[in-house]
């Protein structure tokens, strides 16, 4: 056991001084990092952002011995359980206000009908980095712009600041910068309906997030959300996961414009006859 824990450490260090030593190639024409690519995060972050144990289902209901899944979405058995994270969020746990943890609890006990990710609304940043679909960066020697294949949700990354964004949107308005090998993009302007993941974790208009790139391996791309809203949060808070590289030579976005799989669930019961339900 002591071989194995010494080995594990050894490759933990060893791995470390490969990222801390690593150099991205250039993007032609520039000289900072290149991170075009077709990337997807491996994690359960768009469950859950905090570590959490499994559960038997996102949206539950009193049973004889604990919870059991709710009857909306009792007939989905495994499939609409939760799966066990170790979460992504530095220092463990989100720093709510109390109010606003109180809030964030009544989302949960609401989800089916307040989650926007349900109705197919655009995923905000920086949930739209870990939801289980890939994204694009697309990057030249004068900007990036990234695509996620999630409801054909786009970012243009501003490196000429534009001033404050002139409305409130989803996706926020994006402003970039170099540090070295880090792209730091600063992102304002949200309106206050996205959530960061399925399990109720919101924050308001006032939400501002600083992500940061940086590429640390061939295949790899380091990504970290700093997260400040103070009507929500009592102090900013991080999170952080890497990003791989698709690897499949036929690795591209497909169409997921999912608008038109909830137009039955959103505007169904309006219908002259109604379905099934």
């Amino acid at each position: 056991m002591k071989k194995f824990l010494c080995f594990s450490a050894m490759s933990l260090l060893a791995m470390t001084v490969a990222a801390q030593t690593y150099r991205a190639p250039r993007v032609a024409g520039s000289t900072h990092p290149d991170l075009n690519g077709i990337w997807q995060v491996i994690n359960e972050a768009n469950y859950d952002v905090e570590m959490h144990m499994a559960r038997p289902a996102l949206a539950t209901q009193k049973g004889p011995y604990g919870p059991v899944p709710a009857g909306p979405v009792l007939a989905m058995g495994a499939v609409g359980s939760v799966p066990p994270g170790v979460g992504v969020v530095e220092g463990g746990a989100i720093p709510y206000k109390p109010e606003a943890l109180a809030k964030r609890d009544e989302n949960r006990e609401k989800w089916l009908e307040r989650d926007p990710e349900i109705k197919c609304y655009l995923p905000g940043v920086p949930r739209a980095t870990y939801m289980p679909y890939p994204m694009q960066i697309l990057q030249s020697a004068k900007g990036v712009f990234l695509a996620y294949e999630y409801a054909g949700a786009v970012r243009d990354i501003y490196f000429k600041d534009p001033g404050p964004a002139p409305v409130d949107s989803w996706m926020g308005q994006s402003v970039g910068r170099w540090e070295g090998e880090t792209l730091v993009v600063d992102v304002t302007g949200f309106n206050d309906s996205s959530w960061f993941d399925r399990s109720g974790n919101f924050h308001t208009e006032a939400l501002h997030v600083v992500e940061r790139y940086t590429r640390t391996s061939p295949d790899i791309i380091r990504y970290e959300a700093t997260i400040e809203d103070p009507n929500v949060f009592t102090r900013p808070w991080k999170m952080s996961m890497a990003l791989y590289r698709r690897q499949e030579k036929n690795a591209q976005l497909m169409d997921f414009k999912c608008v038109e799989f909830v137009e039955e669930l959103v505007y169904g019961q309006w219908r002259k006859k109604t379905l099934a339900r």
